[in-house]
C-alpha cells in the first residue's frame, strides 16, 4: 500500500501518527530576554498539536547564550530552560502529536534585534554580545557585532552545549531532537566554503568542512534513547552558483556521513548563508526537489523530509504519496492556520484516520 500524508511513519522506535510536521519557526518571544518558555509558547505549540500535526517542533532553541539569534529567542542552556519547556512538551503530547526540538546555534548571525524591531545588530549597550563563527568574516551587514574566530576550546564548548541542550530536552520530555544545521546558522557556516576558510581540520576539504555537524550529530546521538529518533535541518543548496559553495551534490554526501553518526531523517531547507543567494521565486513546493535529491542520491535509506511552499493538502499528501519525501514539513501555512493537517484530513476524506478530538467532530 502507498504511503500518504496520513500514513503513520515509524523512526526507531516512535510513531509519528501522520506525515503533517510544524516547521520550526522562530518567533522572538520569549519576555525578560532571558530565554525562558512561557504561556504563549505552549499555546502557540499547543494549538498546532490540537490542530492534528504529527510532529510539533519547536522554534530554533539556543544550547548556548551566544548562540541566540536575538536576546528573545527560546533557550535550553540551563535546567531552568528545560523546566519551563516541560509543560509544552507534556501539552504536544497529550494531544496526540509528538513533541521535537530544534537544537540550534545562531554562529555570526547572531546578536540582533527581531525583524520587526529592524533585524539590526546590536552593540553591548543594546544587549548584544559577542558571536563566533569558523571565520572571521561578518555576515553582510552585520559588521558591528562583534566576532571572532572560534578556537579549538570553541569549538569543543560547541559540542558540548549540544550534547547538554540534547540532555535538557530529553529530560523535558521531548521525543525527536533537531539539530539545526542550516540557513546560515553555526554548523552551515562550517559547512559552506562561502563561511568557512579555515585551513585546520574543520576546514577545507568537504570532509573536514563536515566534521564539526557529524561530531555534533554523534554527540546528540550519544544521549538520545535509542528508540528515539534524531533529525537534521540543512540547507539544501546555498543557491550562489557563482560562487564556491554549498550544493545539492555535497548535501547528498552529507547525508550519508549524517546516518552514520546516527541521524534517521534529513530535514532539507535552502539558503540564508548570504544575501546575494539567487533564490527560485518560491512558488509551491520550490524546495522540494532538494529534498529529493538527497533521498534519491544518498547511499543510505536515510528519511527524508521537505519544506518549503506547501500550502495545501493536496500538495502535502503529493509530495509523501509520490515518494519525494516521508515528511511534509509545513511552515508559514501553520501560521496562518493552526488546524491544517485536521482541514487536510477532511480535503483527504481521511478523517477517520486524524485521530479527530471529540469536541472538533461535528466542525468536520
Amino acid at each position: 500500500m502507498t504511503d500518504d500524508l496520513f500514513s503513520p511513519l515509524e523512526l526507531r522506535g516512535t510513531e509519528l501518527p501522520n506525515r503533517v510536521m510544524v516547521s520550526p519557526m522562530c518567533q522572538y518571544s520569549c519576555e525578560d530576554r532571558d530565554g525562558l518558555a512561557t504561556d504563549w509558547h505552549r499555546v502557540h505549540l499547543g494549538s498546532r498539536a490540537i490542530g492534528g500535526a504529527g510532529v510539533v517542533m519547536t522554534e530554533a532553541t539556543a544550547v548556548e547564550p551566544r548562540g541566540r539569534i536575538s536576546p528573545h529567542d527560546l533557550g535550553i542552556w540551563s535546567d531552568e530552560h528545560a523546566d519551563a519547556l516541560a509543560p509544552v512538551a507534556e501539552f504536544v503530547r497529550a494531544q496526540g502529536s509528538v513533541p521535537a526540538i530544534q537544537l540550534a546555534h545562531a554562529g555570526r548571525k547572531a546578536s540582533t534585534s527581531r525583524p520587526w524591531e529592524g533585524h539590526e545588530p546590536l552593540s553591548p549597550e543594546e544587549g548584544g554580545w559577542e558571536a563566533i563563527a569558523p571565520s572571521a568574516t561578518p555576515y553582510p551587514g552585520n559588521e558591528d557585532v562583534a566576532l571572532r574566530e572560534m578556537t579549538r576550546e570553541d569549538i569543543a564548548d560547541v559540542i558540548e552545549a549540544f550534547r547538554s541542550g540534547a540532555e535538557r530536552a530529553l529530560d523535558a520530555g521531548f521525543e525527536i531532537a533537531e539539530v539545526h544545521a542550516a540557513h546560515g546558522y553555526l554548523l552551515h557556516e562550517f559547512l559552506s566554503p562561502v563561511a568557512n576558510d579555515r585551513t585546520d581540520e574543520y576546514g577545507g576539504s568537504f570532509e573536514n568542512r563536515a566534521r564539526l555537524v557529524v561530531e555534533v550529530v554523534e554527540a546528540v546521538r550519544e544521549v538520545w534513547p535509542d528508540d528515539r529518533p534524531v533529525f537534521v535541518r540543512i540547507s539544501g543548496t546555498d543557491w550562489l552558483p557563482d560562487r564556491d559553495s554549498w550544493t545539492r551534490e555535497q548535501s547528498a554526501r552529507l547525508a550519508d556521513l549524517l546516518a552514520d553518526a546516527g541521524a534517521d531523517l534529513i530535514d532539507v531547507s535552502s539558503g540564508g548563508l548570504h544575501p546575494d543567494q539567487q533564490l527560485p521565486a518560491g512558488g509551491p513546493n520550490y524546495q522540494v526537489p532538494l529534498a529529493e535529491h538527497v533521498r534519491a542520491e544518498s547511499e543510505h535509506d536515510v528519511a527524508v523530509g521537505a519544506v518549503g511552499g506547501i500550502t495545501t493538502a493536496q500538495q502535502a499528501d503529493a509530495v509523501v504519496r509520490n515518494g519525494r519525501a516521508d515528511l511534509a514539513i509545513v511552515g508559514r501555512e501553520h501560521l496562518r492556520d493552526p488546524q491544517f493537517a485536521l482541514r487536510a484530513a477532511r480535503e483527504l476524506d481521511a478523517l477517520d484516520r486524524a485521530d479527530v478530538p471529540e469536541q472538533y467532530e461535528r466542525a468536520y
